[in-house]
Parts: C-alpha cells; sequence; structure tokens
C-alpha cells in the first residue's frame, strides 16, 4: 500500500511540475531538483506532502517531455471538436498529459488505475465537470491504447 501512496504522490508532483514548467519555462533538471528537495515529502505553507517514489516521478516527467508531440496529438484527437489541448487549462492539460504519458508507455500500471489516479489528482484542483472530462478522456485513450484490458473477461 505504501507504493501505492507513493506512486499517487509522484503523480500529484508531475502534474504541479508540468504545470510549473509551462508557465515559468523551468528545464526539466532544474525542476527535478526544486521538487526533489523541498515538495517530495516535505511540508509546504502547513500542508504535509507525502512521500513519492522518485523514479516515478521522474519518468512520467520527463517521459511526457520526450513523447509530448505525440501525445499532446493523441489528446486532441480525444477532446471533442473544437475544444483542442490548446484551449485546455494549462493544469488539466498537465493532467492529461501525464496520464496519456502513462497510458501509452507504462503498460505495467493498469489503464483503470491510471485513469483512477488522474481523476483523482483532476479532483484535487477542480470539481466534478473537471474531474469527469479527465475521466472521460482517459477512458477513451485507454480503450484505444489498450483495447485488450477492457475486453470482457470469459466466463469459467
Amino acid at each position: 500500500m505504501a507504493k501505492a501512496i507513493e506512486r499517487s504522490a509522484a503523480r500529484l508532483a508531475a502534474v504541479q511540475a508540468l504545470y510549473e514548467m509551462e508557465v515559468t519555462e523551468k528545464g526539466l533538471n532544474e525542476v527535478f531538483a526544486e521538487f526533489e528537495a523541498f515538495w517530495l515529502g516535505n511540508e509546504i505553507e502547513g500542508e504535509q506532502y507525502n512521500d513519492a517514489e522518485v523514479a516515478f516521478f521522474r519518468d512520467v516527467l520527463s517521459g511526457v517531455l520526450e513523447d509530448q508531440g505525440p501525445l499532446d496529438r493523441l489528446i486532441d484527437k480525444t477532446l471533442v471538436e473544437g475544444w483542442p489541448l490548446a484551449r485546455v487549462d494549462s493544469v488539466l492539460r498537465a493532467i492529461l498529459r501525464a496520464g496519456a504519458y502513462e497510458l501509452k508507455k507504462r503498460t505495467d500500471v493498469p489503464a483503470r488505475v491510471v485513469i483512477k489516479e488522474y481523476v483523482d489528482v483532476a479532483g484535487a484542483f477542480f470539481g466534478l465537470e473537471e474531474a469527469g472530462m479527465i475521466n472521460a478522456v482517459l477512458d477513451h485513450m485507454a480503450r484505444h491504447l489498450r483495447a485488450a484490458e477492457f475486453e470482457p473477461r470469459p466466463s469459467s
């Protein structure tokens, strides 16, 4: 269970780092250093952050950046016509990118876990409508990228 909590914290931190990088234009190494020294597992403004699985945080963050163009195109194809990713709130954009990365590249993590985790991250920042949008977009992507995980299981 501790690993699941550390992964959840890593996902939340990755989304925050992606947002920060977009807004401040900081580089990857600078953000790694900042988050690992000051955010992960520390108390900030009276809020205690959980310990995070640093390797997972680094993988999601660097993976999104390395594959951002294809990930953005995948998200754009999934979003409702007329709402390209560029029009989506920057935090929601970070959540979608991180979730899309995991669905596409981290096949060791079940798709349903990825979806639930990023819906929870969305819930930390937004209300039900935005969390529902994250759920719908990631579920649609997951059913495309990992169709086998959604096929009915044969009854015995």
